[in-house]
């Protein structure tokens, strides 16, 4: 009987189960739909809500919202704003983490000051705001110990305006960046560098020709994390900053439409805004990743 089945079984072809594991489809494959269902349930479901949301304004047309935004210089300079914030922000920090991150790879105590530096991640936007203010405000410390050895006459204006949130971004962004950027740059394999070195090349030379290109997958998506995360600045702009001015940002336009006007379309349809500009600045960083190096990665984790 075994034999006859086997033989029908030969006869009919493979079963549906064959069938779907030849397409990559297995009972390991199937773990994913309970994740998919958690991403549909927390991202995709409010996504689409808001979508279909900001097309229902409470007056006009289903692009009401848009138009009104995209001719209200004091709603879309939000956007010139955010990004004059977020920017240089991601840049100083990708910038200043990867020659320490090339230090920091060569130490002995290399675990202590990982840690050390988780420290600002685990305090918060808000308490770091707090921090500031009474460290930099016009009674903080600095300024008081500037005018006490004569350097200054009067406080410096270090808070409540754009240096203020820069500044706090710099603080809780570092960190996030550094870690990220570490462990890109020590998981190459030191036998590049000294392969490198023995046929001459200088310090220079190597990090150009051999570090960056390497890295340079790494280090975009490290740009493209730590950009999505200062361009959502929010508590540090109206704590440090000028919340109806300077930095009025995207998010504080959002947050106005919401609990000022109770107009929820319109502050779906700034949400979409701000989604979709962060979600062009992600694909034009992401396109870039493949223009210094498109071979192998062999023993690195770029």
């Amino acid at each position: 009987m075994t034999v006859l089945a086997e033989k029908q079984t030969i006869e009919s072809g493979p079963s549906l189960r064959q069938r779907i594991a030849a397409r990559g489809f297995d009972a390991v494959t199937l773990l994913v739909i309970p994740a998919f269902a958690l991403l549909a349930l927390l991202f995709l479901y409010p996504f689409a809500y808001g979508l279909i949301l900001s097309f229902e304004p409470k007056a006009g047309s289903a692009w009401s919202n848009y138009e009104r935004f995209f001719t209200d210089p004091y709603l879309y300079t939000t956007i010139w704003k955010t990004l004059l914030l977020s920017v240089p922000v991601t840049v100083l920090n990708l910038v200043v983490s990867l020659p320490v991150a090339f230090r920091v790879r060569l130490m002995y105590r290399q675990r202590l000051l990982t840690t050390i530096l988780v420290v600002p991640i685990t305090l918060g936007t808000v308490l770091i705001a707090e921090g500031l203010l009474n460290y930099l405000g016009p009674q903080g410390w600095f300024n008081r110990t500037l005018i006490a050895v004569g350097l200054i006459d009067h406080p410096l204006r270090l808070v409540h305006n754009y240096w203020g949130v820069f500044a706090s971004l710099v603080i809780n962004g570092f960190p996030f960046t550094f870690l990220l950027v570490l462990s890109y740059v020590t998981g190459i394999d030191p036998a590049l560098e000294q392969a490198a070195a023995t046929l001459g090349a200088n310090a220079r030379q190597r990090f150009t020709s051999v570090f960056l290109p390497i890295l340079m997958p790494g280090l975009a998506i490290t740009f493209c994390l730590s950009f999505v995360q200062a361009f959502s600045v929010f508590p540090s702009a109206v704590l440090l900053g000028e919340p109806a001015g300077q930095t009025r940002v995207i998010s504080i336009a959002a947050y106005q439409a919401t609990f000022e006007e109770y107009d929820y379309s319109m502050a779906s349809a700034i949400a979409m805004i701000m989604g979709f500009v962060q979600l062009a600045i992600v694909v034009g960083m992401m396109a870039t990743r493949g223009l210094f190096y498109r071979g192998p990665v062999a023993g690195t984790k770029g």
